[in-house]
């Protein structure tokens, strides 16, 4: 099979036919063999029967639907789980993604051999203040931390080889920085391209204002995880020994000046040195004890389901 495009929604039961007819016209234009792959996540309006109904017609359209709303990155990791393509498009249903993008996508992966190419809106179509100028903040800071140079890493319309997806561990909300987990995992070759961004048909957007704070904490979450995920003890460690060490020398000063050099002075417990060297102890053993917690999760967790399935089609 040629692509597998995973499409995660919440409430488009308006835009999914058109959707439809769209890839597979475009799909059927360019001899491309393909499966989609709808994921409900907890919709309330009629989503799930139109996606049984297209899949009654049609068995390349396949559906996965959750007991109730978990979020895209939730979604996304159960459609990759599933995916079958060479090459895995993620799109959302509500036709600000345009099908006809696919081909030279799909192209990028195949000829070009890139690992992934993400989507930039360079024109777009929404709310300049609530919107387009949080993205381009957003997307600036990523840019920083990462060292990744993408323009948009939040856009829905990537392409991915499959290998990639299988790889890539989408949790929380990191749906915003698969490019840069799939950087962290060892694929490298991340590239981009311009593509067309159409204004909202049916409904309105499901994010809010807060997914631009959510995305900044999630941008330090995988920052911190990329750098000390699997070893918690070098970061804590490090800042526990050294407020150790300066409340010790501040420790070592005092008991130095009560016993040898001012023997009749003030009382330590009024010195405010005393209260630095009490506090840099305290925090750098707590420091130590978040180090050693965070060793301890790691050699025990244990994988645990993020999401419950209430029913599949042709999976």
């Amino acid at each position: 099979m040629d692509i597998s495009v995973v499409i995660p929604l919440l409430n488009e039961q308006e835009s999914l036919n058109e959707l439809y007819d769209w890839i597979k016209r475009v799909m059927t234009s360019n001899e491309l063999s393909f499966e989609i792959i709808f994921i409900d996540d907890g919709s309330t309006d009629e989503s799930w029967n139109t996606i049984k109904e297209l899949s009654a017609k049609d068995t390349q359209v396949k559906g996965i639907r959750f007991l109730r709303n978990y979020g895209k990155s939730q979604a996304l990791h159960a459609g990759f789980a599933e995916a079958q393509g060479k090459v895995v498009i993620t799109m959302d249903a509500d036709l600000q993604d345009n099908p006809e993008e696919i081909p030279e996508l799909y192209n990028l992966i195949i000829k070009d051999n890139f690992d992934l190419i993400s989507g930039w809106k360079k024109k777009r179509y929404d709310s300049v203040i609530a919107k387009n100028l949080p993205s381009k903040l957003f997307n600036a800071a990523a840019r920083k931390t990462s060292g990744l140079k993408l323009h948009d890493f939040n856009c829905g319309l990537k392409a991915y080889k499959n290998q990639v997806v299988k790889h890539v561990d989408v949790h929380g909300e990191m749906h915003r920085y698969i490019p840069v987990l799939a950087k962290n995992a060892g694929f490298t070759k991340i590239g981009e391209k311009v593509v067309l961004h159409q204004a909202r048909k049916y409904g309105k957007t499901k994010f809010g204002m807060n997914r631009f704070i959510n995305g900044f904490l999630d941008l330090i979450t995988i920052w911190f995880m990329s750098r000390f995920g699997k070893r918690p003890m070098h970061f804590f460690g490090l800042i526990g020994t050294i407020l150790f060490i300066i409340g010790f020398c501040f420790s070592l000063y005092l008991g130095i000046d009560k016993l040898l050099i001012e023997t009749k002075g003030r009382l330590i417990a009024q010195r405010p040195e005393f209260y630095i060297a009490l506090t840099s102890m305290i925090l750098g053993t707590q420091f130590f004890l978040v180090g050693f917690l965070g060793e301890i999760i790691l050699t025990t967790k244990r994988d645990k389901k993020r999401y419950n399935i209430s029913e599949k089609i042709h999976l």
